[in-house]
């Protein structure tokens, strides 16, 4: 069967505008859509090539998940986040966790900034940098921390096998440990990585603004890393 890429291109751009458009809702505003959608347009042309119908998924879905895993991996290519800033967003984190735990609620900006002698936009920042860690590296972010306060999850074995059976154990670990959440813990978790809404879509639905859901979200981080600590 001849395939015209062209016309299929045209067809699914406005799937890959829409990826672009609500991956960079989660995202700093020095991250250009149009880059997003560049690459996201490169994916579907290779996903012409590469798509074979007896993997059993639908050519929508198989481009769809090619389309987001490119422009992710675009975003991780960036590596815009420096060792300074990785130390400031654990302190960040810590403080944040710390506050909460003493006081039961979070804390306002004007509060942190003043725990880490830093301004309100400041912390604002390191906000953003927190939230693109957080969606970009999930599982980095949770199951581990190195010498900046990040994991990185690399298993060094020649046995694929092996492999599998180590990552397997730490995802059970993490779904035990999200068992321990509050269950507005666990549906805020749910709402933002089972079922992909912004910041924006979970603020409406609590009725909170998107920086408020940022902290529930660093709060629930620290909290899954301790508990899979214990």
């Amino acid at each position: 069967m001849i395939v015209d890429k062209d016309e299929i291109v045209k067809e699914y751009l406005p799937l890959v505008a829409k990826l672009a458009r609500e991956i960079k809702s989660n995202l700093p505003n020095n991250i250009e859509v149009d880059d997003l959608i560049q690459e996201g347009v490169i994916a579907l042309i290779q996903s012409v090539d590469r798509y074979d119908p007896r993997y059993g998924t639908t050519f929508k879905t198989y481009a769809y998940t090619r389309i987001k895993g490119s422009m992710i991996d675009y975003l991780r290519r960036l590596d815009y986040l420096p060792k300074n800033v990785r130390q400031d967003i654990k302190r960040l984190d810590k403080e944040l966790f710390d506050f909460y735990e003493k006081n039961q609620r979070l804390p306002s900006y004007d509060e942190l900034a003043e725990m880490m002698n830093l301004s309100v936009e400041e912390v604002k920042e390191l906000y953003n940098d927190l939230i693109l860690k957080q969606y970009l590296n999930l599982d980095q972010y949770i199951f581990d921390v190195d010498n900046d306060g990040f994991v990185e999850v690399q298993i060094e074995s020649d046995d694929n096998v092996k492999e599998k059976a180590w990552k397997s154990i730490l995802y059970e670990r993490l779904k035990e440990a999200i068992s321990k959440l509050n269950e507005k813990e666990q549906m805020v978790l749910s709402l933002r990585f089972e079922y992909d809404l912004s910041l924006k879509e979970i603020a409406k639905i609590l009725d909170v603004t998107d920086s408020r859901v940022s902290q529930i979200l660093s709060v629930i981080f620290v909290k899954l890393r301790k508990y899979m600590e214990e």
